[in-house]
């Protein structure tokens, strides 16, 4: 980390090859995304037995299902044979079994090998010993969370604990019903960033007033440099003339009825770590999951949640969809301008954070001592 002789002012940030070393990346995919809680899929994607998504989650491919009993079950997305992947569709529906396409090695939904070519001439083998391997999950917030762990962090204290820790507490978050919310509409983006990039971009503000103007109209207070995530508790105020959360600040869509009168008129913003964006509106909720790809790549999924009859009535929410599709687009586009950055010679020991940032130098600790020493060149 750069020298004791700046300005107190100022915090110093990783140095760049934090943000392009493959190495650096392979340990955050072991010792982060492979164990921690990680957010995959909208449950409501997974209603019938049989229909599964599969998603890259650290450097495993994760097949996500409903089983026969109507549970959610996870499993490493790999043939126990001879390493196929198994379903190489990102989603899909069986009626009863997943098949190996390379040798038809072919297990139930809950998991269990339930025939092969000449199965009953070996007998020896543990139909269950050579199932697919289970993955520990979920789920919460309408959305289906794996970990791929062997013994798994409190999902207490880690995921709803994060929520607790931002909003002052758990009730704070249940009033907007997410779990019942309907998707209104889905983007999906490829962004050429390391994932901290984004996470960091996420966190502040002090780049509201230069790149987002339509937030910053409804939001007025985010001109100021101060993001709502730097205040335990604090929800952005709407503008005195903004009638909702909608690109123009026109009216937005039928406020979700458990929406306590001190949070109507403000937003809110969660940072779940590793890879999740909760943002709260009286309306609607919008979530991001982060799936990283690569040390310069990062799929990153965004939903726009809504009342049931909102999304089932056929009500135009592009209004309220497009403010924060422009503010992700903002936003992905400065954290691709950066991600060059990262490889300079002057960002070699890193830049430095302003005081309306330094609680991102909070999450610098944490992502080092994650995963400890870094590989040295």
């Amino acid at each position: 980390m750069p020298s004791t002789s700046l300005p107190s002012s100022l915090i110093a940030t990783l140095p760049g090859d934090r943000y392009t070393d493959p190495e650096v990346f392979a340990l955050e995919q072991e010792r982060i995304f492979e164990a921690m809680w990680f957010c995959a899929a909208r449950a409501s994607e997974l209603a019938k037995p049989g229909q599964f998504r599969t998603y890259q989650v650290g450097r495993e491919s994760v097949l996500i299902s409903r089983s026969r009993d109507g549970s959610i079950r996870a499993f490493l997305n790999i043939c126990r044979h001879r390493g196929a992947k198994l379903c190489t569709a990102e989603s899909g529906e069986v009626k009863r079994a997943f098949q190996c396409p390379y040798h038809a090695w072919t297990y139930g939904l809950d998991g269990k090998l339930v025939a092969a070519p000449n199965l009953t001439s070996m007998p020896d083998i543990d139909r269950v010993e050579y199932g697919l391997i289970n993955v520990h999950v979920r789920e919460w917030l309408g959305y289906v969370w794996v970990c791929l762990a062997n013994t798994p962090p409190s999902f207490e204290e880690d995921v709803m604990g994060a929520v607790t820790e931002r909003l002052g507490a758990a009730e704070s978050i249940e009033s907007y019903d997410i779990d019942n919310l309907e998707v209104g509409r889905r983007i999906t983006y490829d962004v050429k960033a390391n994932w901290k990039l984004i996470i960091e971009n996420f966190m502040e503000c002090y780049h509201c007033a230069t790149i987002h103007p339509e937030l910053t109209e409804v939001l007025p207070e985010f001109a100021d440099g101060f993001a709502a995530q730097y205040y335990v508790g604090h929800g952005a105020e709407f503008g005195e003339e903004v009638r909702g959360f909608t690109v123009d600040g026109s009216e937005g869509l039928d406020r979700i009825p458990g929406v306590a009168e001190d949070q109507d008129r403000r937003y809110y913003a969660i940072t779940v770590r590793p890879q999740v964006f909760i943002n709260l509106v009286p309306d609607h909720v919008i979530f991001h999951r982060m799936y990283p790809m690569a040390a310069d790549r990062t799929i990153v999924e965004c939903d726009w949640l809504y009342l049931p009859h909102v999304v089932e009535s056929g009500k135009d929410v592009s209004r309220s969809v497009e403010l924060f599709h422009r503010v992700n687009q903002q936003d992905f586009d400065a954290c691709e301008r950066t991600q060059p950055g990262m490889s300079s010679r002057a960002y070699a020991k890193g830049g430095v954070l302003v005081p309306s940032e330094h609680h991102i130098g909070a999450f610098h600790a944490w992502v080092q001592d994650r995963i400890g020493a870094t590989p040295a060149h």
